[in-house]
């Protein structure tokens, strides 16, 4: 499209990041410099987006949900959305999603791989909490897939079948519990070259692993103007509904689903070990149920890490406290 607004050219080609390449590239032999905008659509728009980023197009990743042009439109088909973009784009009036850095894409698709991992050791605990059910069998031990734990679950005789499906879930999940180390030892020798996690560290609360997602998942902290817009984008505030000298407390925002586990994750944390988080969350309790106080606690260290100043010298951080 034109700066008039005239479609100078349309076309189509396969979703794959070498025709992404091919086509971006021809298009900047034919017409020279351009922009161009791509509609958030999960990991499927990022194969364009990267592909017209390397061939030296200044892309836009714009939010449907914000884009209400298209959201509400009537007739939605992809000619006409790319139309809408295009002037959008040309009128400079795209709502943009924040696109980090590629190493910081590439570190948020490891620690997703390890948040995976510890769904997968979950589910198999559980099938084996439900065979021993079965049995009405009880672990002596408290930590029933600790080290002594294992040695009593490989030693159980269950009946037909189901001694044979007790010793396969038992080899998947030492299988798990492998892979999280050899990730979880990755993650640690990443967090010494990150700029954010010596500082999110300093925090109760928070080991390397912790801080290594809320610093991926953050990326670039000087994006919230203030701690309230960091809070209000993690979804630990609550919404408001206010109408005259009404005012209604609502759930909880949307806001990023790992980041908010994290840091529910780190307040539990936090509550156990730091006299003033516990006592700030006891105060929360005498009114709200644990959930709500947690969350208090929560939204309290988000504030708080917007704000803090300290800055850690990487040469102080000791091999055992990283790896721990």
């Amino acid at each position: 499209m034109g700066e008039d607004g005239s479609i100078l050219d349309s076309g189509s080609y396969p979703n794959t990041m070498f025709d992404a390449s091919h086509y971006a590239r021809q298009t900047v032999e034919k017409y020279g410099e351009c922009k161009a905008v791509v509609e958030s659509t999960g990991n499927m728009c990022m194969k364009t987006y990267e592909a017209f980023e390397s061939n030296g197009v200044e892309v836009k990743l714009a939010n449907p949900v914000k884009t209400r042009a298209i959201a509400e439109a009537r007739v939605k088909t992809d000619k006409l959305d790319a139309r809408i973009l295009a002037h959008l784009l040309r009128a400079d009036l795209i709502a943009e999603c924040y696109v980090p850095s590629k190493d910081v894409r590439l570190a948020r698709a490891l620690l997703t791989h390890r948040v995976n991992i510890t769904r997968e050791q979950t589910r198999m605990k559980n099938r084996i909490h439900s065979l021993l059910d079965k049995y009405d069998l009880e672990c002596e031990y408290d930590d029933i897939f600790g080290a002594h734990g294992m040695r009593w679950l490989h030693t159980l005789q269950l009946n037909g079948h189901d001694h044979e499906i007790l010793q396969s879930l038992l080899r998947e999940l030492e299988f798990f519990q492998d892979e999280e180390e050899k990730a979880d030892s990755t993650i640690a020798k990443d967090a010494l070259h990150s700029q954010y996690v010596p500082i999110i560290m300093s925090m109760t609360g928070f080991d390397y692993y912790s801080a290594s997602v809320l610093a991926a998942y953050i990326a670039d902290v000087s994006r919230f103007p203030s701690p309230s817009h960091l809070v209000s984008w993690v979804g630990l505030c609550p919404s408001v509904y206010q109408t005259g000298e009404s005012l209604y407390m609502g759930r909880m925002k949307g806001g990023s689903r790992k980041v908010k586990w994290i840091m529910i994750q780190a307040a539990n944390t936090a509550i156990r070990s730091d006299h003033r988080m516990k006592a700030y969350y006891e105060r929360k309790l005498r009114r709200h149920h644990h959930n709500v106080a947690v969350t208090h606690v929560a939204n309290k260290f988000q504030r708080r890490g917007r704000n803090l100043e300290i800055r850690v010298d990487l040469r102080q951080l000791h091999s055992p406290r990283v790896l721990r």
